[in-house]
């Protein structure tokens, strides 16, 4: 099978874990990457092992070896490199959120939609094998009508008021900090698990480290600066949000989501309960899914190929007692992506685990109105839904690279 020829924008924290997932498949080439300089590019090529360092994005995208085109640079710039790839006709997998605002994220929904390429968002917890099977379950009925959903997301990382990211920064990172950067995985986990969609939500936002201390000169998500020299910051956007939730088969719900919680390192959580059982999956414990009864004894389904729904039996390369994690589930996202390209990326040949372009401009929706939704005063906000359906149909059929 001929290798199809990856490259990267944005060699950042995250670009590791890409380059990681493509090179477990096997049949992807790392052409290259692009960063904010040549210079940085050439010094991250080297540290990363990843082939060729390009001068700009526009030279990575221009260089017919590169068919797919890795989008992992900072959120403001996602709307420039995904559009540039996809007037180009590559495929494009982009990091989340789609782009900083609903308008970018429609403009990039709607050029992929012309572009008829393969078009990728990286909400990689559906990458993992119980929570497809939680999706399988819910699917064929074993909970019964879903009546609740709930949950939350609870990290840490921004505890300290030394702490600074880009992130945090509305003109690199957007309007929402905690919402936008991890509630949009738990939205979009919601609805991939329940096939529910949230039609209104009521959000209650708050900032609990008003003023940080930035260091002088900019640091990676998640990495500490040695710098003493700091400067002040005023921060906009929130830390914490607690929202109720509507969704579309009449359940309700709510999420709690936080980063300056104290000893929650990546806490995502998710519970589903029906009229006739519960199902509840935690990310830092991924191999286990909690099955819920009320008039029998409650029961742990550990992760074991055997006894997964056949059609998630794909989803875990390894044999019950070998734990899978996150970068698994992350492989598995990209296993499912370059299985679309290598089929022309058409939606009738779409994995229907894979989130899209499509995923990505329905969550900035999500999150959009959990942002008027708190700047209202704390009033229900319906969620403005321009998708006929989540998939895309291409309005005329380009020749595809690939």
């Amino acid at each position: 099978m001929k290798k199809l020829g990856m490259g990267l924008v944005g060699p950042g924290f995250i670009a590791a874990h890409h380059l990681d997932a493509v090179r477990r498949l096997g049949d992807v080439e790392i052409i290259g990457i692009a960063g904010s300089s040549l210079a940085s590019a050439k010094k991250r090529a080297r540290e990363l092992n990843a082939g060729h360092a390009y001068a700009s994005y526009q030279e990575l995208i221009a260089d017919p070896a590169v068919q797919v085109v890795h989008n992992t640079t900072p959120n403001y710039l996602h709307k420039e490199v995904s559009l540039a790839a996809l007037r180009a006709g590559k495929h494009v997998i982009s990091d989340k959120p789609l782009a900083s605002n609903v308008q970018e994220s429609r403009e990039l929904y709607e050029a992929a939609r012309e572009a008829g390429v393969a078009h990728v968002v990286t909400f990689n917890y559906r990458g993992h094998a119980l929570v497809q099977q939680a999706r399988a379950m819910i699917a064929k009925g074993k909970l019964g009508a879903p009546v609740f959903v709930h949950g939350c997301y609870l990290q840490d990382w921004l505890t300290d008021e030394q702490t600074y990211s880009w992130r945090l920064d509305p003109k690199l990172g957007g309007a929402s900090s905690a919402l936008g950067d991890i509630g949009s995985h738990w939205c979009d986990l919601a609805e991939h698990v329940t096939g529910a969609r949230i039609t209104a939500v009521l959000a209650d936002l708050h900032t609990a480290v008003p003023i940080r201390h930035a260091p002088a000169e900019s640091t990676k998500a998640f990495a500490k600066s040695k710098s003493a020299q700091r400067r002040e910051v005023k921060i906009a956007s929130e830390d914490l949000a607690s929202v109720l939730l509507r969704f579309d088969n009449g359940a309700r719900g709510c999420v709690t989501v936080g980063q300056v919680l104290p000893g929650h390192k990546n806490d995502l959580r998710l519970e589903v309960s029906g009229r006739l059982a519960s199902v509840a999956w935690r990310q830092e414990q991924p191999n286990e899914l909690w099955i819920g009864h009320h008039a029998q004894p409650n029961t742990l389904l550990s992760r074991d190929p055997a006894l997964l729904d056949p059609s998630v039996r794909g989803y875990t390369q390894l044999p019950a007692g070998h734990p899978d994690g996150w970068s698994d589930a992350f492989r598995n996202l990209m296993a499912d992506a370059y299985a679309w390209i290598r089929h022309g990326g058409t939606p009738e040949t779409k994995p229907s685990a894979l989130p899209t372009f499509a995923d990505g401009y329905r969550n900035s929706l999500v999150v959009d109105a959990m942002l008027k939704s708190h700047a209202a005063g704390g009033v229900w906000q319906s969620i403005e839904e321009h998708l006929v359906e989540n998939r895309l149909e291409p309005k005329r059929k380009r020749g595809t690279r690939g």
